[in-house]
């Protein structure tokens, strides 16, 4: 491996105007081809084999032109204090309202508050009115969306309360511009503070941003939504900085040691260029997994980013040793450019990684027992983990869908903003009506239901629709059992009268949802970690360093579910995030949060074992290699991690609690991987194992594929570059 990449980084440095050229020839044809692909239909959200999306399918079988996924929207009026909705001027104005709505563009009805059954509060002082469109929510329009809005000015110029939600005012673009570049400009600032050169500080920068070009622009092109370029455009940068990092740091090594620049390179792509190809590939792997949830969606974004991440992999072993050609020595400190020594000389002195690393392994059992307490301190909350999808109730007040739904509640009470949707199947009963009448019946009668609608029939009169309000709320633990037991209970309708009976809707969706997540978390695990151990396996050539990183991922992954459940369930801290509600725990989080992390931990695994397993090769001892590994990577991991952190906590500030969530969880897991696992655990691990970390059955070796990750081949008898492109060695100084 090493062997070939250096032959790689070799010929892109010397034929770099034609790899520069070709780099930019892909970024433009994808550009084309992004912007000549027509728009793509936003992904469907399915569940294949879960109950809601049995139901779901059912209703768009046999209600033809319903749309069960079309979009909706709620109008919620409240009176002035002391008066009610059913007073003269109040009610015509509603009606004025209503009637404006259902004629507006690609709207399918609006319904009256007035001729509706309960759709006017008992005190009389809430109404509501339900709009359906014919198109999805990705569908609307500008012009649409926004006379929705004027229809709610227009009853506040009238003197009611009026608030909208449903799913016509899904926002757009949540994760949009803003955040990526507050992530750019924290990692220039953090690149510049590390290399103390714009060169080297923008080469990282500037791969990146060529990576995620090429990656997004392929995605949109092949027709993938821009759901699914979210999470790769978010990795893409994370990885394409990361990794182009690791490489100019260990350009800039190779060059104080003397190597010439065409050397130089070489070497870098050789040894740290192997490093991020195997770092590459765990982030793959992870991402690759999440197609074990069985969510469709989820399975597009994780293989969106997995291409993504190849790319960068692909640019930092090409394009960045190309442009390290342009820049040999501007990119070095500015004593080397200078042609001082100042950089061997540093290298010499005990840095702040070296002082560290010898702290940790001259008392590592101590230092192991403390960090572990810590981190296992840190996750206890996480023993409380509740999932949910949390909806409008989880919103700022400041939006007018919280209003809504806190109106609702008020009127109507917890439950009305979750009903189900009951699809009765009736077509091998001997009498429908008479089995959608003893659902309705049945319904009813059921604990935690305090309302139902009478069954709805289609055409052919063998399918009907009922709807259930529970008595509390979407996200309720009780909400949840209300609907195992309606389900449980469809057994006995199904014996009784040969109908089958299917609970649907949102509320029903989401707890699907949770529940499969959860059912996927051990398989996903697994999958994943399990092949990571085999692929670090072959990496380290260890039994007891895989096994280590994996560990390490589990506990610095519980600390940062610890840490969410604390912030968004408990509410520690809740103020000062700007957290105005506490809920469950998003369903797809956990997931999301070991995809997304363990891809990122195992990359600084990678980029600091390997420079320790280096120097143990080349027979320094294991406590010297710790420090060896520390001294050269150290500060490029903490810089890297700095980054990581820098960008995941850009989505705290965002309005969105589901967002906020992702950027607390992000910014968290990667804080305590790097930090106290790898920074931490991982060399105390090391200095109390000793030559036992290295150890591998001599059976296991003979199997395994040597693939030369630290360079061994490279300093002894493997290629080398023309004598010609060394640079003299720098004058000895006293140490």
């Amino acid at each position: 491996m090493a062997t070939f990449l250096y032959r790689l980084g070799r010929f892109s440095f010397r034929r770099r105007r034609l790899v520069a050229l070709l780099w930019v020839v892909v970024l433009a044809a994808c550009a084309f081809a992004a912007a000549k692909a027509p728009t793509a239909p936003e992904d469907g959200f399915s569940m294949p084999g879960t109950e809601s999306q049995k139901a779901f399918d059912l209703l768009d079988q046999r209600f033809p032109g319903g749309n069960s996924n079309a979009a909706d929207a709620r109008i919620v009026f409240v009176a002035p204090e002391g008066q009610k909705v059913t007073a003269g001027p109040n009610k015509a104005a509603i009606e004025k309202i209503v009637a404006d709505v259902a004629g507006g563009d690609q709207v399918k009805g609006a319904l009256d508050p007035f001729k509706m059954a309960g759709a006017v509060s008992k005190d009389g002082t809430t109404a509501y009115s339900t709009v359906s469109y014919d198109v999805q929510s990705i569908d609307l329009t500008d012009a649409t969306k926004k006379a929705l809005e004027d229809t709610a000015e227009k009853g506040r110029d009238a003197g009611l309360t009026v608030e909208l939600g449903g799913s016509a005012l899904v926002p757009e673009g949540e994760l949009g511009g803003t955040t990526e570049l507050v992530g750019v400009a924290a990692a220039a600032v953090v690149l510049l503070i590390t290399f103390g050169s714009l060169a080297a500080a923008g080469l990282p920068l500037l791969t990146a941003i060529v990576g995620i070009g090429v990656g997004v622009a392929s995605i949109v092109a092949i027709g993938m939504s821009t759901t699914t370029t979210t999470l790769a455009l978010m990795l893409g940068l994370a990885v394409g900085i990361d990794y182009a990092l690791f490489i100019v740091s260990r350009y800039r090594t190779e060059r104080a040691e003397g190597h010439g620049a065409e050397e130089a390179a070489a070497r870098a792509v050789g040894t740290a260029g192997s490093a991020v190809v195997f770092a590459g590939l765990t982030v793959v792997i992870a991402l690759a997994g999440l197609a074990v949830v069985g969510i469709p969606v989820l399975t597009k974004m994780g293989l969106a980013a997995a291409s993504t991440v190849v790319i960068a992999v692909l640019v930092a072993t090409t394009l960045l040793p190309a442009l390290l050609g342009f820049f040999q020595k501007a990119v070095l400190p500015r004593s080397r450019r200078k042609g001082h020594g100042g950089q061997r000389a540093k290298d010499g002195r005990p840095n702040l990684g070296t002082r560290w690393a010898r702290f940790v392994i001259r008392r590592p059992l101590a230092v192991l027992v403390l960090s572990i307490l810590g981190l296992g301190l840190i996750s206890v909350p996480a023993l409380d983990l509740q999932l949910g999808m949390p909806g409008d109730e989880a919103k700022s007040t400041s939006t007018t869908q919280r209003r809504a739904y806190d109106a609702l509640t008020d009127g109507f009470g917890p439950g009305f903003n979750g009903p189900l949707t009951v699809v009765v199947d009736a077509k091998a009963a001997k009498d429908p009506k008479a089995a959608a009448a003893q659902a309705a019946k049945q319904l009813t009668a059921t604990r935690g239901v305090v309302a139902t609608t009478p069954p709805a029939f289609n055409e052919a009169g063998d399918t009907a629709v009922l709807t259930a309000v529970p008595s509390t709320g979407p996200s309720s633990e009780d909400t949840t059992e209300l609907v195992r037991t309606i389900r449980d209970e469809a057994r006995d309708l199904e014996s009784g009268t040969g109908a089958t009976m299917l609970v649907t809707g949102t509320t029903a969706v989401n707890i699907d949802v949770s529940q499969k997540v959860t059912d996927a978390l051990v398989p996903y695990l697994a999958l994943v970690v399990g092949l990571a151990f085999l692929l670090l396996m072959v990496v380290f050539r260890s039994l007891l360093v895989p096994l280590k990183a994996a560990l390490g991922f589990l506990l610095s992954v519980t600390a940062a579910f610890g840490t969410i459940v604390a912030v968004f369930q408990w509410g520690w801290l809740a103020d000062t995030l700007g957290v105005e509600q506490t809920g469950p725990v998003m369903s797809m989080m956990p997931i999301f949060l070991i995809g997304v992390v363990f891809g990122l931990a195992m990359d600084y695994e990678v980029f600091l074992v390997t420079r320790m397993r280096e120097a143990y090769v080349h027979g320094e001892r294991p406590g010297e290699a710790i420090v060896t590994g520390f001294r050269h990577s150290a500060r490029v991991v903490g810089a890297a991690a700095v980054i990581m952190i820098a960008v995941f906590a850009g989505f705290i500030g965002m309005s969105e609690s589901m967002i906020k969530m992702m950027g607390v969880g992000l910014a968290s897991a990667v804080f305590f991987d790097a930090f106290v696992v790898r920074m931490t655990v991982v060399p105390a691990v090391l200095a109390l194992l000793g030559d036992r970390a290295w150890w591998l059955p001599k059976w296991l070796a003979k199997v395994l594929p040597q693939v030369d990750v630290e360079g061994e081949k490279l300093n002894h008898g493997g290629p080398s570059a023309p004598a010609e492109a060394a640079e003299p060695a720098p004058d000895p100084v006293r140490v």
